[in-house]
């Protein structure tokens, strides 16, 4: 993989990740979090998907390398939405 896919892989991953967070209503930090919790969402998102049987119908390919956009975005929001429920400061 070159250095432009490897960023352009990063770009994604911050885009899923930052819409993730959004879908959640938790923001867990900046960009290189963005870019964490994109790539983990990626990774839940992708073993959801095959779990269940569902294709990807959403995958960005560059430089031989195939990135799940929607079960991304899937993943990241799921990730985030246990993470907020698990360090939310809860009132009593």
């Amino acid at each position: 993989m070159t250095l432009a896919g490897f960023l352009f892989l990063m770009l994604i991953a911050a885009v899923c990740g930052t819409i993730g967070q959004s879908l959640a209503g938790y923001s867990v930090g900046g960009c290189v979090t963005s870019i964490v919790v994109g790539f983990i969402g990626a990774f839940i998102g992708r073993w959801i998907g095959g779990q269940l049987g569902l294709p990807e119908p959403l995958s960005v390919s560059f430089g031989g390398e195939s990135f799940p956009v929607l079960w991304s975005i899937i993943g990241s929001a799921l990730f985030v939405a246990i993470l907020a429920l698990i360090t939310r400061r809860r009132a009593f």
